[in-house]
């Protein structure tokens, strides 16, 4: 007695969803996840990861099968049989990736929402807590640093653009400035007055990034962070995470900014706090001024 196609069909279904969900949750194609926005990412990368799966194995198996089961005999020289309005079979290929796409959809804004991208920006913390650097350099040059460059009304709030990740009501967050250049990324940390090639952060602790672009487009990415975000001339934009495992991690430029684009790269150090305040005392400029005061230019 021949097995009914539409039990067939279900079996293999079957196997197909849980196929690729085994491929999705136990196929690590992701870097090490080194802060804390990584896991949220990641479990909006396994879902996708599984549907294309099932949507490989099925596609390349339905194909290998009607090369196998429909290929032309030998002897045969006639046409295939003419199949046409099959109502159902339209619909359910046509139902099937609009219900797919849709979820993906939703779950996707819902990802990028607990991320932090949908917060408003108008009432980023970011805006009380840290001024732009436009913001404080005009303020360098007033007598009244409550008033703008003018010195005739109070400063204005910049305009800022959007980026990943939200630090409303985190306490003790690490304000950064970023400046992108054709070839290097410069960060300096207003706290302390110190410039460096490299960024160091706390483990554990928030970190607000505050990055500009100096001349074209260029891309802030760290990889175990699962952070990326574009940095354009003239639109500041704010960069927040919370990094969660101590170590180095690799900056790349992930936008073609010129020749040297491939080039364009720096190191994020995540250091345990204690190790952090050691950096932040060493490269204090005070404690440098200290140091050639007495003599230890090197310290």
């Amino acid at each position: 007695m021949p097995i009914p196609s539409s039990l067939v069909t279900l079996l293999v279904g079957m196997a197909l969803v849980l196929s690729g969900l085994w491929v999705g949750y136990n196929v690590d194609l992701l870097p090490l996840d080194a802060s804390a926005n990584a896991p949220v990412y990641d479990s909006l990368f396994r879902v996708l990861f599984s549907i294309g799966t099932i949507l490989f194995l099925g596609i390349v198996g339905l194909v290998v099968f009607s090369l196998v089961r429909f290929r032309r005999r030998s002897g045969d020289h006639t046409d295939g049989l003419a199949i046409e309005g099959n109502l159902l079979l339209e619909i359910v290929w046509t139902a099937i990736p609009a219900v797919v796409v849709l979820f993906v959809g939703i779950y996707s804004y819902d990802i990028y929402e607990r991320m932090g991208g949908m917060s408003s920006l108008n009432d980023h913390s970011a805006m009380h807590r840290m001024p732009s650097m436009e913001t404080m350099e005009a303020s360098v040059t007033t007598a009244d640093p409550a008033l703008d460059a003018t010195g005739s009304g109070p400063l204005k709030a910049p305009r800022v653009w959007g980026g990943i990740g939200t630090a409303a009501g985190e306490a003790n967050v690490l304000p950064v400035e970023v400046t992108a250049m054709q070839f290097a990324f410069i960060f300096h940390y207003p706290e302390g007055d110190i410039t460096s090639g490299e960024l160091h952060v706390p483990n554990g602790r928030p970190v607000e990034l505050r990055m500009k672009a100096n001349d074209v487009i260029h891309a802030f990415w760290v990889p175990q962070f699962r952070l990326k975000q574009d940095v354009i001339p003239g639109q500041p934009t704010v960069l927040t995470f919370t990094p969660t495992k101590a170590g180095s991690y690799p900056i790349i430029c992930a936008e073609l900014c010129g020749p040297y684009h491939g080039g364009m790269r720096s190191t994020v150090v995540v250091h345990e706090p204690e190790a952090y305040d050691a950096w932040l005392q060493k490269n204090s400029p005070v404690t440098a001024t200290v140091a050639v005061a007495a003599g230890n230019p090197t310290a």
